[in-house]
């Protein structure tokens, strides 16, 4: 009976070990493939609602998961610290969208968010980059990402997720600096 019993322990830590083992796929590693997502094609709808904000043809939307991003955490409360929809800050929902949207890990807070872009003047902005912002006397304490036609997504501590134009002059007085995430982001 024993001898019955170590064998079947034998056999499960052996299914154990190999159901761990990782693989690679191509030269890349699973984790990679699985985390380097690619825009998607968006609904009819959500391109004709998204249009229709940035007051750009629909044709313009082109990047799906983006969208589909910005629609589930649209209106999300501001919540400093908050990572989730249940309440989030600027850095926060910037941390998430890059990650989710584009395959990319930032550093947590706006201050280190900063130090990871490659700046650029404002007209050389494209969809994905970042956006930062000086507020109350403090360098960097903003940050959100900008879409298209002058367009902003960002968390207000007032309104939560929300889209503005990049020139609302209750915001562009504070505006700071912008540029794309580098490649070689940790």
């Amino acid at each position: 009976m024993r001898h019955g019993l170590r064998l079947l322990t034998i056999i499960v830590i052996a299914i154990a070990f190999t159901a761990c083992h990782s693989r690679k796929k191509k030269g890349k590693d699973m984790a990679e493939v699985v985390f380097k997502p690619s825009a998607s094609k968006p609904s009819s709808s959500l391109a004709s609602k998204y249009a229709e904000i940035l007051e750009v043809p629909k044709g313009d939307i082109k990047n799906g998961r983006l969208y589909a991003f910005i629609d589930e955490w649209m209106g999300t409360p501001y919540l400093y610290g908050g990572m989730d929809k249940s309440g989030t800050d600027c850095s926060g929902f910037v941390y998430q969208l890059q990650q989710q949207v584009y395959g990319i890990t930032l550093p947590r807070t706006t201050g280190e968010q900063v130090n990871v872009i490659k700046r650029k003047y404002e007209e050389e902005l494209h969809e994905g980059d970042l956006v930062f912002w000086d507020y109350d006397g403090k360098k960097f304490s903003h940050v959100g990402v900008y879409l298209q036609n002058g367009y902003v997504v960002h968390v207000s501590t007032r309104k939560g997720v929300m889209i503005v134009k990049l020139h609302d002059p209750s915001m562009y007085k504070y505006f700071s600096r912008c540029g794309s995430v580098l490649a070689s982001t940790p």
